[in-house]
């Protein structure tokens, strides 16, 4: 099912929302074994994302949120 949400995604957004830049998914499991993507995307707003999110279907936007910055452990050094 992931290749076809993927691919359809990647098809939306070629075809609906050039602005719009997916740039990488989480793929988790919670604890009681339900699939859970943290999705990474570029876009220009949050409306975006959510029409995105609806033409796609088969998932539930629950939250977005605007990344502030990146941090790794090798800006830390010991």
């Amino acid at each position: 099912m992931m290749r076809a949400v993927g691919t359809d995604s990647n098809r939306i957004i070629a075809e609906t929302f050039p602005s719009i830049t997916w740039e990488i998914s989480h793929v988790v499991a919670d604890s009681e074994g339900n699939i859970k993507t943290f999705c990474i995307y570029d876009a220009p707003d949050e409306g975006t994302i959510r029409q995105h999110a609806g033409l796609l279907g088969r998932h539930d936007v629950e939250l977005v949120y605007e990344i502030g910055g990146d941090i790794a452990p090798a800006d830390f050094p010991t």
